[in-house]
Order: C-alpha cells, then structure tokens, then sequence
C-alpha cells in the first residue's frame, strides 16, 4: 500500500471519523429488567466556539495535514506510531484548562473517535488468558476516566488490552460540589473527591445496548458464539470491557444498589466490580469490615448467579478494595474471597493518605482521594501482601500510580496478572500507551520471561 493511501486511510480512521455506535453485545442471559432500546444520548458537544475549543480544533486539523504529508513517505506501522506521539502536541493546551473541563474534552474527543486507533499487533508475550477471556495485553484504563461509557470504542482502540466504565449507580447523581479535581502536576498525582458523579445505570444501559436496538435475551446452543471467538477478546472483537458499580449517596440498603447494577449491566459486561473502596462516599469503605463484605458479596454473587446464563457463563465479579487497610483488615477480605470464590481483587482505589513527597505541595490539603506516584509504592506494597495471604489463588488487578513499563512489571511481579492506569494516561495522554507497552515487554524479555503467567507473582515466591 503506498503512502497516500495509507494516509487517507488511517487519517480518515483516527483523526476524523464520526461516533460509531459501541460493539459491544449483550451478554446471553434471561433478565427482568426493564427494556433499555432507546435512543442513546448523543456524545457531549464539543465547545467549537470557545477559543480554547477552536485552538484544539486547529491542532487537530494541523496534525491531519502534517501527518498526510509525512506519511506519503512511511509504511502503515511508522505512520501510526507517528499518530501516537503526535499526541504529545496537545498536551500542553490540556494543562492550561481546569482538570474537569479536561477530562470532558478528552471523553468527548475518544467518543468522537477524535483519537488514533491502534493498528500495531500486541507483541505476544503480552497476550495471556483471564476467566475465559483473552487479553491481548495486560494494560488496562481505570474506573473514573470514562464513568458513563461514552467513549469505549476509542478508548479500546487507543491499545488498551480491557477498559473499565464506571463507578455507575442505580439513580443519576451529581456528585459532590465543584471544584473537586485537583493536579499536583510536579508529583504526578490528582486528588479527586468526585463522589461518584454518573449519568445512573438505565443510561449507561442505553449506551451499551445501542448498537442492537431491543436485545433479545433469550438464546440457545445454537445461538452462542463458539468457544474460540470467546477467547479472541469480549463479546465482540478485542478488548474486554469491565463495568465498575456503586451505590448512591443517600441510599441505606448498599446491597440493593449493587444488585440493581448487575441485574441490569451484567449482560455486557466481560467482568463486573463491586466498588466499595471510594473514599469520597461517606460509609462506603466499612463495607470492607469482614462481615459487611461477606454479606454483600452473598447477595451479590446471588443476584448475577440467579440470570439464566448461556454457555459462556455469567461475568466473573471482582471486588475493589482502597490502599490504607490494617493488616487484620487485609486477612479478613483475603479470607472471604477464598471463601466466597470471588472471582478477582483490584487492589487498589485512591487513598486518603499524603505521602512525604506530597507534603510540601499546597493543594495537598484538599480532602478526597490521592493518585498517581505518590500511590504507588503503598498499592504495590498491599497488592504483595494480597497475593500472599490469597497464596495466588485469584486474580489480581493492581492499580496505583503506574506510570511506566517498569511500573506495570513490579506490579506484575507483586503479584498482578493484570494491570490499571489513569493519573499517568491523564497527563501523558494516548502516546503513554504503546510506550508502557514496549517497556513492559522489554522487561520481560530482559529478565527471561517467555509470558506474563511466568513473572505473575515472581517478587513474592
């Protein structure tokens, strides 16, 4: 293919394509929830006439044109690779902005499709297998990016190897009062006390549901896909898409909330997540006390178990716990996830802790939660705790303050299987994802790895 053809293509595919309806098909399953066919909300507005909207709007234009002309001389992996880090370009005009206009720009562009699509094969020692499920890399965005699912085709098609939405709640909330994002640029941390903020599970419903019009939840052996196409990623295509639940603020019965979630999420999601580790809803983390956790994860457990699944099975159910847990707290979750057979641990949320390298920093005095760097060393050190007293049994995911190659491999060495990110991609943006992907796989080379499933654990044995 030559280069003007690969430019009109990948331009076309990455900088300038309208929103396409999500891939993503309904799990196969018997449900009583409401009927969820109408019309999904159309993606935010982008502010085109604001001055900082159209500042963004030329960079964008300016990067198509520079990009077809250099690509006129590059083969197709060149040219997206130069897509990536064109990226970086825009970074700065992002900084200038408050953090949660920002952040709703950059959903908007994703949804947009404003965003390069990987087109670069996953080397293969990234690829492994997770309940079922096929990862063709182990790198995946965090809760809190997308929260309302706008924006998880172009999220999917930055290379992420599973994406998680959310936190969701059965009822729209606002949230807490604005400002509530706060950068600590030189640490390269946020504190947020967003307090889950969403659009409510019937409207994230609609949009994972509107591709299919009225879903027909019935199926047969006939019907299901075959077991090799489940394992090529999610329900449709690569990637594998996690959905985050919590409760609302004022609600008194937690558990009901998060039934409500999976009996009406979990026919798209690959995997589910109880998020009770949020430090910005008042009575949310005592949930993690031994007998809260156990209770709620019976009814939940209950509540996915009790839909007539296909062959495929129900979503595996993932629990998300925070990073400034005691250690009896650490043994009495470790011991009901063995017990209860829970399906996987993120370990961990924000914490309500101010490291030393943050202590200097004035907006360090702003209540809510804290990530990024500073996190780091405190999750990885409680993820290695997790591993050993679950003695491997269950998958972890670890999240906090990745933001390298290097980061992601002492997680997985920790004991991982899987890794998150978000304070790093908000900063670095798009061009941050191939880069972690080629250090981790260099890391992995380097010390004689021939898969991840070898390095899984490697710091605690």
């Amino acid at each position: 293919m030559n280069g003007a053809r690969i430019a009109a293509r990948l331009i076309r595919e990455s900088c300038c394509r309208k929103l396409k309806p999500n891939r993503f098909l309904p799990r196969n399953c018997y449900c009583t929830t409401p009927s969820t066919n109408l019309p999904p909300r159309p993606p935010p507005r982008f502010p085109h006439s604001s001055k900082k909207g159209m500042l963004f709007t030329g960079a964008t234009i300016g990067l198509v044109i520079a990009g077809g002309a250099y690509a006129s001389t590059v083969d197709e992996e060149t040219f997206c690779g130069w897509l990536f880090s064109g990226t970086k370009l825009v970074n700065p005009f992002f900084a200038l902005l408050d953090p949660e206009v920002a952040h709703r720009l950059a959903v908007s562009a994703a949804a947009r499709g404003w965003v390069p699509v990987e087109k670069r094969e996953d080397p293969t020692v990234l690829g492994l297998e997770v309940w079922g499920r096929r990862f063709s890399n182990p790198l995946g965005l965090a809760a809190g990016f997308d929260k309302n699912a706008e924006a998880v085709e172009g999220l999917l098609g930055l290379g992420f190897g599973f994406v998680e939405v959310g936190s969701v709640t059965p009822i729209p909330q606002e949230g807490n009062p604005r400002p509530r994002i706060f950068r600590l640029r030189e640490n390269g941390a946020i504190i947020n006390r967003c307090g889950f903020n969403s659009e409510g599970i019937v409207a994230v419903a609609k949009r994972l549901g509107a591709q299919h019009g009225k879903r027909k939840l019935e199926t047969s052996s006939t019907s299901s896909p075959a077991r090799d196409e489940i394992k090529q990623g999610g329900k449709a295509g690569p990637g594998i898409l996690g959905v985050n639940l919590g409760k609302n603020k004022t609600t008194e019965d937690a558990a009901a909330d998060y039934v409500q979630g999976v009996h009406t999420l979990s026919q798209f999601a690959d995997y589910l997540v109880v998020n009770i580790s949020s430090p910005n809803t008042p009575g949310l983390r005592q949930l993690q006390g031994r007998k809260q956790l156990k209770d709620l994860v019976k009814k939940v457990q209950a509540a996915r178990d009790e839909m007539q699944w296909g062959e495929e099975g129900p979503p595996p159910l993932l629990v998300k716990i925070a990073p400034d847990l005691s250690k009896q707290d650490l043994e009495d979750i470790a011991a009901v996830a063995i017990a209860l057979r829970v399906d996987g641990l993120i370990i961990s949320n924000t914490t309500i802790q101010r490291p030393e390298t943050v202590s200097k920093n004035p907006v360090a005095i702003e209540s809510g939660g804290l990530s990024g760097k500073p996190l780091y060393e405190l999750s990885t050190n409680i993820l290695k705790d997790m591993y050993i007293l679950t003695k491997g049994r269950i998958p972890l995911i670890g999240c906090g303050g990745v933001s390298s190659g290097e980061d992601a491999y002492k997680k997985i060495r920790a004991g991982a299987t899987l890794v998150q990110l978000y304070t790093a991609f908000a900063y670095g943006g798009p061009a941050l994802i191939p880069k972690i992907k080629a250090e981790l796989t260099q890391c992995l080379e380097r010390d004689g790895y021939k898969t991840i499933y070898e390095a899984i654990g490697a710091d605690c044995r």
